[in-house]
């Protein structure tokens, strides 16, 4: 096959290519450039896709003996990620930036082109697997490593795109063997620290870089009854879950720690509470999508038993979920998930993605529009 390795700079990549040209498919190697500000290097672990890793891509690719190209994505990754994580925090919701870009960037913007110039497959180093059924539909798991997994950010793969992705480290049983791998194969990148953060914030002060972004104004912060126990300079800045920063004056009546229990822009208002009151009990999602051809349940709208998870390295947990639809605020009816847990989740915010499994497969995910507890509708 024609195939287009998607090369971060990274370990990963790199030998998910050589295993491809190894394989005996025609690769080539792209890297994506997308940011347009020449100074920004990558320190230590921290960012992504800077100068520093397309050198070190190019490097690979020469290593390997195969064209190499940078394309530019940086507008729409401004557009399409960037501006979006601004836009969800803006309205309250705890967005997922690597999630938007593998849809957006890497699984659509990059497939799209591929196909387009003649290209059967786009390759990258993500841990996860595609498996055929016995028809032969593509089917997307999680990979052999379990500590490695990322099966959950590519949860927003489509049956298309399914068909078009290759991920040669599937079957990899750890980390450690990949960077062996590359040692033996002289990439230079055989020790290079995995990154992580959100790769346009490299220093990781992500209250600070939105500061810069969005319209703080100060506003109240309310106890679940509604009581007002502080105040704060920004509702935008605060995430479900959240115990520090908080400030407040007026200890909670049992001498425990507060957590932040929801954010209400409209009213910029941010509402605290016990730790025990974090626990979701019951979620509802938009923009559902489904990795591979969806299970018969979903055409139906019967309940199907699965897997639920809401953060790339948070642990599944039992859920009854199924398919209803709403009318959006434009009277047009969508698909809505509504995932009900058998074991509660601790602080889950809306604009987070929840991801569900049956078993090893990933079935779909959707963006969490609502998190309820059923311990706190009751007070």
């Amino acid at each position: 096959m024609r195939v287009l390795a998607a090369m971060s700079g990274g370990v990963d990549s790199a030998v998910a290519a050589a295993r491809a040209v190894e394989a005996g498919h025609d690769v080539v190697g792209v890297h994506l450039a997308l940011s347009r500000m020449p100074g920004t290097l990558r320190t230590g672990s921290r960012g992504c896709c800077t100068i520093e890793d397309s050198r070190d891509a190019w490097r690979a690719c020469d290593v390997l003996g195969i064209p190499y190209y940078v394309w530019d994505f940086s507008e729409r990754f401004k557009e399409d990620v960037v501006q979006d994580f601004i836009d969800e925090y803006a309205a309250g919701r705890t967005p997922n930036p690597c999630m938007r870009c593998n849809e957006r960037i890497k699984f659509a913007a990059l497939l799209e082109k591929a196909i387009a110039l003649g290209f059967d497959a786009v390759c990258t180093g993500h841990y996860a697997k595609v498996i055929e059924d016995a028809d032969g539909n593509r089917e997307l798991h999680r990979a052999a490593d379990w500590a490695k997994d990322q099966s959950y950010v590519l949860g927003v793969l489509t049956h298309e795109q399914l068909k078009h992705s290759m991920f040669p480290l599937a079957d990899t049983p750890s980390k450690a063997e990949v960077r062996a791998e590359a040692e033996r194969r002289g990439l230079s990148v055989a020790n290079k620290p995995d990154s992580h953060d959100i790769c346009f914030i490299p220093d990781g002060d992500t209250a600070g870089w939105l500061a810069e972004k969005i319209d703080m104004a100060t506003g109240d912060i309310v106890d679940e009854t509604g009581a007002k126990v502080g105040e704060h300079a920004g509702a935008n800045a605060f995430t479900v879950g959240q115990r520090r920063g908080l400030k407040l004056g007026r200890p909670a009546a049992d001498g425990k720690p507060r957590f932040v229990l929801e954010i209400r822009p409209k009213e910029n208002k941010v509402v605290v509470g016990p730790e025990a009151l974090l626990a979701i009990d019951e979620i509802r999602g938009i923009k559902v999508s489904w990795a591979g051809l969806p299970i018969d349940e979903v055409g139906s709208g019967a309940d199907f038993d699965c897997h639920a998870q809401v953060r790339a390295h948070g642990d599944p947990v039992p859920a009854i979920a199924r398919i209803e639809r709403v009318a959006d605020e434009s009277g047009i009816e969508r698909d809505s998930l509504v995932v009900t847990l058998t074991d509660p989740l601790r602080g889950v915010s809306p604009g987070q993605t929840v991801v569900l499994y049956q078993g090893s497969r990933v079935l779909g995910q959707a963006t969490i529009d609502a998190a309820r507890s059923l311990q706190r509708a009751q007070l």
